[in-house]
């Protein structure tokens, strides 16, 4: 587990300008005191903006695909004379950094999947030094597969709860995949985390609680037809049942 930088003291009138969500203050929190941040799918470049201003990145880019957000990030970061500090640029995912540009990476508010799939398509901007600092609003399972297949080793994560929201954030730097994972199962931690998984707090059990409850409700309803094309998907509802109850921590 890493050390977060701590939450600045004298923000609170930015903050609230910005509208800067509690997730999105955990995530700059992991930014490498100093370094360059590329926040990718960046919206209003609120996290660039509150990054650099209170010193937790040195400089910053915001970068979106969309012209709307893109124009909005550009007003925002001249709204505060950030203009020299951070570049607003227009492109999909990482294509809008140069290879090794950025010492940290934030992208947030996004499903796991797309956040994966932008990794994926862009990794040849990675080198492998710069630190991942990511936030699905679901399915962190395909991040996680991402970073272990790619050799990243995972620092920390943060579940947190939000306007009733579950979110998740995981930080990644290069280094042994295996680490987090040699003390709980495999399947478990890929699904939920392993740092996670290991502290079971309040909001993880009531999320994971909700999912098999929700996975249970769904494979009595099946269940209850008991048609013969309907055997396949029972069993894996069953396996999957079976995975959420050791993510729980009970049989």
């Amino acid at each position: 587990m890493i050390v977060k930088e701590k939450e600045p003291e004298k923000s609170c009138d930015i903050v609230n300008e910005m509208k800067l969500s509690k997730r999105l203050q955990s995530v700059a929190e992991y930014i490498p005191p100093g370094a360059l941040v590329a926040d990718i799918g960046s919206d209003h470049a609120y996290l660039p903006c509150y990054a650099v201003l209170n010193h937790l990145a040195s400089r910053a880019i915001a970068g979106e695909i969309t012209d709307g957000p893109f124009l909005s990030a550009k007003q925002q970061v001249e709204k505060l004379d950030l203009s020299t500090l951070i570049s607003v640029r227009k492109g999909d995912g990482l294509s809008v950094l140069e290879k090794g540009e950025a010492g940290a990476i934030t992208i947030a508010g996004m499903g796991g999947a797309l956040i994966a799939h932008i990794l994926e398509s862009g990794k040849t901007k990675l080198t492998g030094r710069e630190r991942l600092i990511l936030q699905p609003n679901i399915h962190a399972v395909h991040i996680r597969e991402w970073l272990y297949q790619e050799g990243y080793e995972l620092l920390d994560e943060v579940i947190l709860e939000e306007d009733g929201k579950c979110y998740e954030i995981l930080v990644a730097e290069t280094g042994d995949r295996d680490a987090p994972y040699r003390d709980v199962p495999m399947a478990a931690g890929m699904l939920a985390g392993p740092f996670l998984l290991k502290e079971r707090n309040e909001v993880f059990l009531r999320k994971w609680s909700q999912e098999l409850k929700h996975t249970e409700q769904i494979y009595e309803q099946i269940s209850r037809s008991a048609k013969h094309e309907n055997h396949e998907k029972l069993a894996e509802l069953k396996e999957r049942i079976s995975l959420l109850k050791e993510v729980i921590g009970h049989a």
